[in-house]
């Protein structure tokens, strides 16, 4: 017979009753996430939790030729229906409407009487529970030792002692947790006497519903009927306590008196060798520069040394999808028309991609190890002070930091926060880090119009992108997003060295998560822009980066918007390169290039046509696959020595350190030495130039990071968040090219300030007013994500 799921996360497929389904459910850090790994292996999925911003993962495992499906929830101490995180909400919608399940709690023994809460609510809400004692070995390092039989006779419940970092196989496991489950269909019924009244409201919610005492005590926390909330009521009058505190308390008493009973200790429980690290790592003078040092490792791991496997990704995803796929196109005669959009526009979109997998996958490998590794809840706890005061946590300043490197890991690494609120917020300001590949642009209009001192200029706009994200945060943070900080209490995991097996799978489902969430999204807006920059207006193809392309026409049309902060009409390739950015802000300075180089000689620009994609029959017969992947793969030991040289340079400064000399810098950034030429004829000297730089520092982030803020918070999220940095943007150049010329149109400047300005706080106003009038203040903009 087939039995559907009741939903709250539950797959609404028909299920068959014999099939076994597993839940882990367990404290943060018991080795919840350890178990997923060891049952399922690489057999995992991820998405979101319906109607929330929380991961979702679950995989399967086979035994005896059938699929055993296994959820991870999310990390919980409780199921109170007093606990509002989002975290919690799931767990214990989970538990209390997904009875078809096995849940798995997972113990650690070195810290039972804290575990202990969850499971007792699991076991007198009348779950099917086998409980995983975790960390056996932890616990008879510090001189504890467990009556294992005691406390499985005592919950009335299977209990099986486990060091998930030991040398027990995932066969092991597996065949360990079927044959006990089996045997625990019908578990045992489990009862904790409460107050007196208390118990005769759950005794009449039994007589009113007939229903069993775990339905009735169910009912009574919910609270959703006149009939309970009278009960509560009384039961409050009568005690003086709220109902949560009463069940509480009854729970945190019998946890004490069961580790009591179970537990014996050899003498003093020892100090342990975290507790020794934490003395260096969390202390006053050592505790920040320690911090410091893992962020640089961080940074140097995730960008310089994950930067050096960009090319051969780029290159051979070029290759099979954009060159190779072109060429087999044209060779068996299919029209160009096609060829455009399918190489150049959807393979185009592959090989943007690609280029983000080498990053994003180091910086996702190095965060796993800090996770593991016990580190990165002590990194929260050194950089929380700072972080409070913008409603934020400590933890928040991991991905601030990744940030400089590149957008895009530096949002996917909000993922570590806990708080939905918080990590919108971090999201949200994370756009504003400059990060490399503006300072690209940031390096040629400084060698263009500030040779001397350009690094000053660099510095400054580093200094105002971190502003506005502070601004960004602390406005959020008083309309949007109410709320300070919530107190801060962080368990901290023992220090132990990551498994490599689970670092490796972890990593894998995050990236695989970026790659088919976000990579959609890149690909979408990728093959519309190539496609536009493809498309001549005379409807022929092959015409990138040129005037005649329809992109370039389009820009010409929209560059009066831009007069405000000092582009005129002539200066539209300007406004061609604001949209190409949209792909990534350092294809900005090919964009320039190709343009100012060739618009002054128009003739010289047809006949030396670069057409992307070789769309070039001559080109089309000369490509050789295998050539292309030797010079893709070639690229990789040439980067890595380069990774040396950026370790005192993690950021790539030294870009402008020397930009007096036109032609060295020209030749430095692979520009035509005419494009400053061009910059200089068409730009309004260096505010017109400065104008354009702030506009390319705060605008809309690239389709790569767009795709990561959608992925880690929603469609709503993510569209408010190109709003805002591109209008943020937009008046912020205005505003400075007004006040920098305003000697030269006083009352124009003035009109433009001021309605700019009153723009601005009526955005601000609005905010609150939807903060005003949401009760949940992480959830306005919010809608599901797959």
């Amino acid at each position: 017979m087939a039995k559907k799921c009741c939903g709250n996360g539950c797959d609404q497929e028909q299920v068959s009753c014999d099939n076994l389904k597993v839940a882990l459910v367990g404290n943060p850090n018991a080795g919840k996430t350890t178990l997923f790994n060891k049952l399922t292996g690489a057999r995992q999925s991820t998405g979101n939790w319906p109607g929330v911003t929380v991961e979702r993962k679950q995989g399967y495992f086979k035994y005896n030729g059938e699929s055993i499906r296994v959820i991870d929830l999310p990390g919980t101490y409780s199921l109170d229906y007093s606990d509002a995180s989002e975290d919690e909400v799931i767990a214990r919608k989970f538990c209390l409407d997904c009875p078809e399940h096995i849940f798995v709690n997972i113990l650690d023994a070195s810290t039972l009487e804290r575990g202990l809460y969850l499971t007792l609510q699991l076991r007198e809400l009348g779950i099917p529970t086998l409980v995983y004692l975790n960390m056996m070995d932890v616990a008879n390092k510090r001189g504890m030792t467990i009556n294992v039989e005691e406390l499985a006779h005592q919950l009335k419940c299977p209990i099986i002692p486990i060091s998930l970092k030991g040398s027990q196989t995932s066969a092991q496991i597996q065949k360990q947790l079927i044959k006990t489950s089996q045997a625990n269909k019908n578990p045992e019924d489990f009862t904790l006497q409460y107050d007196e009244n208390v118990e005769i409201a759950l005794a009449e919610l039994q007589r009113k519903h007939e229903c069993n005492r775990p339905q009735a005590l169910k009912i009574l926390q919910e609270n959703q009927s006149e009939l309970t909330a009278k009960m509560i009521a009384e039961i409050e009058t009568k005690t003086g306590e709220e109902l949560d505190f009463l069940l509480a308390e009854v729970r945190f008493e019998k946890a004490t008196e069961l580790a009591k009973k179970v537990v014996t200790e050899q003498g003093k429980v020892s100090r342990t060798r975290s507790d020794k690290i934490d003395k260096y790592v969390l202390g006053n003078w050592l505790g920040v520069p320690i911090f410091l040092a893992m962020m640089y490792l961080l940074f140097t791991f995730s960008i310089n040394l994950g930067g050096a496997f960009i090319d051969v990704f780029d290159l051979t995803a070029q290759a099979f999808f954009v060159d190779g796929l072109g060429s087999l196109m044209a060779n068996i005669g299919l029209p160009q028309w096609l060829i455009t959009i399918v190489a150049n526009g959807v393979g185009g979109g592959v090989q943007v991609v690609a280029t983000f997998i080498p990053i994003i996958g180091a910086l996702f490998l190095f965060l796993t190890v800090l996770e593991e590794s016990g580190y990165m809840s002590r990194a929260a706890f050194v950089m929380d002070h700072f972080m409070r005061k913008l409603g934020i946590s400590g933890k928040a300043f991991v991905p601030l930091i990744v940030g400089f490197g590149c957008n895009v890991p530096g949002i996917m690494a909000t993922r570590t926060l806990d708080d939905a609120r918080e990590r919108i917020i971090t999201v949200m300001m994370s756009p504003f880090m400059s990060c490399g590949a503006r300072l690209a642009v940031y390096a040629l209009f400084a060698a263009a119009f500030f040779p001397v001192g350009g690094q000053n200029i660099v510095f400054l706009l580093y200094l105002i992108g971190i502003l506005f994200a502070i601004m960004t945060g602390f406005i959020l943070r008083k309309t949007l997003l109410k709320g300070e900080a919530e107190d801060f209490f962080m368990e901290l995991p023992n220090y132990q060295i990551p498994s490599v097996n689970s670092v490796l799978i972890n990593s894998w489902g995050k990236l695989k998560g970026f790659i088919f969430g976000a990579g959609k999204i890149i690909i979408i807006v990728v093959t519309c822009i190539n496609v536009a920059n493809s498309l001549g207006t005379d409807l022929t193809f092959g015409n990138e980066n040129s005037e005649k392309s329809v992109l370039s026409a389009t820009a010409r049309t929209v560059t009066p918007i831009f007069k405000p902060m000092g582009i005129e009409e002539d200066n539209w390739p300007a406004t061609v390169g604001i949209i190409t950015g949209l792909l990534a802000k350092e294809v900005v300075v090919g964009t320039l290039d190709a343009l100012y180089s060739q618009i002054d000689k128009p003739q010289m620009a047809d006949a030396n046509k670069v057409v992307d994609g070789n769309t070039d029959e001559n080109k089309e017969d000369a490509f050789d696959l295998s050539s292309s992947l030797k010079a893709a793969f070639l690229t990789v030991p040439e980067n890595l020595t380069g990774v040396a040289d950026s370790l005192l340079d993690p950021l790539g400064l030294s870009i402008v350190d020397d930009i007096s000399d036109s032609e060295k810098a020209a030749a430095t950034q692979e520009v035509d030495i005419s494009t400053f030429g061009a910059m200089h004829k068409r730009f309004d000297g260096k505010i017109g130039a400065f104008a354009y730089l702030l506009f390319i520092l705060l605008y809309f982030p690239c389709v790569a990071a767009t795709g990561a803020m959608i992925r880690e918070t929603s469609k709503g999220w993510g569209m408010l968040g190109i709003a805002w940095t591109t209008g943020l943007a937009y008046a912020s150049a205005v505003i400075f090219y007004q006040l920098a010329t305003i000697s030269q149109h006083p009352a124009q400047s003035i009109i433009w300030v001021v309605c700019l300005l009153a723009i601005l706080t009526a955005t601000i106003y609005a905010f609150k007013v939807v903060g005003n009038k949401e009760p949940d203040n992480h959830k306005p903009l919010n809608s599901s994500v797959s």
